[in-house]
């Protein structure tokens, strides 16, 4: 027979007649002891309700749909002095044994569910929710159950169109590796980011807006190589939610299954739960420790001229002629990436040095290939693309070459995940032969007998492939899938130059060691209620998201699109004057006029990036030479 209560230290556990109340310093839970519930709230018996916590979870297969039933009374799995978890089994019809696992300890909340038995071969997970699910209670009560909601607001770290940073409690969040510029896919700007929200006590007050706490960051921890899923959301309906992880039937499911642990702990504000997370997930070896700066090549952190910019306002120019010369649409249209040629660069370089810019870095963007898969040079575009970059080291500079993550283009369909019809969508990263093919691939652009160029600007990595009747090797996908073809490419590329730069939009913990710079990527434009939104807000939030989620990083401030002079202005001025814990590369885009407004920059506005540019330097050098002398 269990004591009427156990002090274990910090978690105090007290058994009551309907319930088991979980205290400690930063939260009381309470736990039914016959329905599958548990009331989250702040200290204390009256404190505030946050949530109650449904300790339920489906877990679908491909061509069958997973419910609870014969619901077990709670029981205490483990206690220990610092921690007690419960366990509440249930029965299933695809699931031999099926459970989910409530660990409490001073500092929060830990969930997940573990499952086996599965009732067929070849068992593939669909779905997954958490934090509620499918059932059939023992009052006869059936469908579909959520945890409660009793926050009013929710941060979300993914930046978002339309841009609301902390939305009400009662819209949908998404985090994962997939999206676009289509209605309802405008979330992949980070992909993946960190699989953190934060639930807040107050309403949001605007586009960017952090209200003040307290706060509950609510996360999902699991090794890198077990998030399978293309995304994991937030779905609230009618006063509760639930969060539903996609597997699309990637995932072998016919051994023992255990999901992501969902992590609830108080905080004080969103940052301080992005720290707590990343913090957990290396405090676990699910992700790497920050690295040391002073080991970080010096070239890494000079300023970066980026061509795509460039290349858009002077697409945008002379389409605006065309338009006079009734051109666009037919053989005089130009498009961006049509820019992407050594003639039109050397231009480029030709108006910094005139106006006294001399960046560090310099990007070739979309597109100097001539297939994006393959990535062989264009040599109508490139005819000498070696030895132009033998020209920019000769210049005290370093060449990062633009890479459309997951394009197939150019490669063999049976090196590529494939639709239906054998059609290919994307690579096969779980495929051998097509990561061997890709370190080739690697090597050939950034080794001495290559190319020679210095690392990858890497975009479009949430492009990842998804889709349940899709074909691939079996192997990792979803973020995983990600990781792994971020690690070949890092891999092959430290094999033939040891400093080379990778840069992604990937401020997830676990991408720490895919990842030596994070690029805040493209900027976004309106509001829910469709007014524009500070460019520069943008750039401090994503920021604040990527310094505390990898603490330690470098970060390229990117600087497209811009929707008016005045705007860029701001933005190139805010750019340096950000941290320097994560030092802020200011990243110039522009140099002849800004593609959404058709302006032109002038003298003084190329004057101001070249201030901006000296006073980074001027600081960047202080600081190592601060931190040289504390080393010696």
């Amino acid at each position: 027979m269990m004591p009427a209560s156990d002090n274990t230290g910090a978690v105090t556990v007290d058994h009551r007649r309907d319930v088991v109340v979980v205290d400690t310093a930063a939260y009381r839970l309470e736990v039914d002891r016959q329905r599958p519930r548990a009331v989250l709230r702040d200290p204390g018996a009256d404190g505030r309700v946050w949530s109650r916590l449904s300790l339920l979870a489906s877990l679908d297969l491909v061509g069958g749909r997973d419910e609870s039933y014969g619901i077990a009374p709670v029981e205490i799995a483990d206690h220990t002095p610092d921690a007690v978890e419960f366990v509440v089994a249930a029965s299933s019809p695809l699931w031999r044994h099926k459970a989910v696992h409530l660990r409490c300890t001073a500092g929060g909340v830990e969930l997940w569910a573990v499952a086996s038995g599965a009732g067929w071969r070849d068992a593939r997970l669909d779905e997954v929710t958490l934090l509620g699910g499918r059932a059939i209670l023992a009052s006869g009560a059936a469908g579909t159950f959520r945890s409660s909601i009793g926050f009013a607001s929710l941060f979300s770290p993914a930046p978002t169109e339309p841009v609301h940073v902390v939305r009400p409690s009662a819209v949908a969040s998404s985090l994962g590796v997939v999206g676009d510029a289509e209605p309802g896919r405008l979330h992949g700007i980070f992909s993946p980011p960190p699989l953190c929200w934060a639930l807040g006590a107050a309403a949001p007050t605007g586009a960017t807006a952090v209200p003040d706490g307290p706060w509950w960051g609510m996360s999902l921890c699991a090794p890198v190589s077990e998030l399978t899923m293309t995304s994991a959301r937030y779905d609230p309906l009618d006063g509760g939610f639930l969060l539903r992880l996609d597997y699309e039937g990637h995932t072998r499911g016919d051994a023992e299954v255990v999901t992501p642990r969902v992590v609830l702990r108080p905080a004080a504000t969103p940052w301080q739960a992005l720290t707590d997370y990343h913090d957990l997930l290396v405090s676990r070896g699910w992700a790497p420790p920050p690295g040391d700066p002073a080991a970080t090549p010096a070239w890494w952190s000079e300023p970066v001229f980026c061509g795509w910019g460039a290349q858009c306002a002077r697409a945008a120019a002379l389409g605006a002629e065309a338009v006079d010369t009734g051109l666009v649409g037919g053989a005089g249209a130009v498009a961006a990436p049509d820019l992407a040629r050594q003639d039109v660069y050397d231009e480029f370089l030709a108006v910094l040095a005139t106006a006294g810019l001399d960046p560090g870095i310099i990007v070739i963007d979309d597109r100097w290939q001539a297939a994006y898969g393959s990535a062989e040079p264009d040599l109508d575009r490139w005819p000498d693309l070696r030895g132009w970059i033998a020209a920019q080291h000769a210049a005290g500079r370093r060449v990062l070459l633009w890479w459309k993550a997951w394009d197939p283009g150019g490669l063999p369909a049976d090196e590529c995940v494939t639709d239906a019809t054998g059609r290919p969508v994307a690579v096969d990263v779980a495929n051998a032969a097509y990561r061997e093919r890709l370190s080739a691939i690697v090597a050939g652009l950034l080794g001495p007998d290559g190319l020679d160029a210095d690392g990858f600007k890497l975009d479009f990595t949430q492009r990842a492939p998804s889709g349940t009747s899709l074909r691939a090797t079996d192997g990792p996908w979803g973020i995983a899938a990600l990781h792994t073809l971020l690690a070949t490419i890092t891999t092959a590329a430290r094999g033939v130059k040891p400093d080379a730069l990778i840069v992604t939009h990937t401020p997830h913990p676990s991408f720490g060691d895919v990842c030596d710079m994070v690029r805040l990527n493209d900027v976004l434009e309106r509001d829910v209620h469709g007014d524009p939104v500070s460019v520069v807000d943008q750039l401090r939030f994503r920021h604040a998201v990527a310094t505390h989620s990898l603490p330690g990083h470098l970060i390229d401030t990117d600087q497209w699109p811009m929707p008016d002079r005045a705007s860029w202005r701001a933005y190139v001025a805010a750019q340096a004057e950000l941290g320097t814990s994560n030092p802020a590369l200011p990243a110039l885009y522009y140099l002849e006029s800004i593609d959404n407004s058709g302006e032109q920059l002038t003298r003084d506005d190329l004057a101001l990036v070249a201030r901006t540019w000296a006073d980074y330097r001027t600081r960047r050098d202080a600081v190592r030479a601060a931190e040289y002398r504390e080393n010696s």
